[in-house]
């Protein structure tokens, strides 16, 4: 992510200065009050793995993490993200939280066209970060806001349930 051109653009007259915290790097930039988070992210800093689905928040192709919190970032304004801490598909990687989940993905075929994967990845961290889901029904529950077209469902639910069974429970 190049943060020189970050800062640069936004010649709006509107604009208001933001400070993210995105995948690790801490950035300063301006952005007019109508630009949504997801539209930050793909077409001002190039993270292009977040995907812009509905636009209307109910695919959940748009999901990242805003201070590990799941949110559709195609209804965030990136200012009221000011302060945040933004992780996207490109920073789970990175920091090691979404490995084991990505690594499971790919075990149980847990994707066909893999458009909604980003988001459901960003929601499975965070239903494993919470230790809230521990069976089938109720990780299907929490994933429910992520729809796959391709109905990968099965899958999807198999590779989260495989990470959680490396989970410590709540009973240790």
């Amino acid at each position: 992510m190049d943060t020189s051109t970050v800062s640069s653009r936004g010649a709006d007259p509107g604009a208001l200065p933001v400070t993210l915290e995105v995948n690790g790097a801490a950035l300063s930039l301006t952005v007019a009050p109508y630009v949504t988070l997801l539209d930050l992210l793909r077409e001002r800093l190039q993270l292009t793995g977040t995907k812009k689905g509905c636009d209307h928040g109910q695919c959940g192709a748009c999901t990242v993490l805003v201070d590990g919190k799941p949110i559709n970032s195609c209804l965030k304004l990136a200012v009221t993200a000011d302060g945040a801490r933004v992780t996207t598909i490109e920073g789970l990687g990175a920091d090691g939280r979404g490995g084991a989940l990505q690594r499971a993905f790919i075990e149980h075929d847990a994707f066909q066209c893999g458009y909604c994967t980003p988001g459901q990845v960003c929601s499975a961290v965070a239903l494993v970060a919470e230790g809230i889901a521990f069976t089938y029904d109720e990780v299907r529950e929490y994933m429910s806001g992520n729809l796959c077209r391709c109905g990968a469902y099965p899958n999807i639910t198999d590779a989260v349930m495989d990470v959680l069974r490396q989970q410590p429970g709540p009973d240790t």
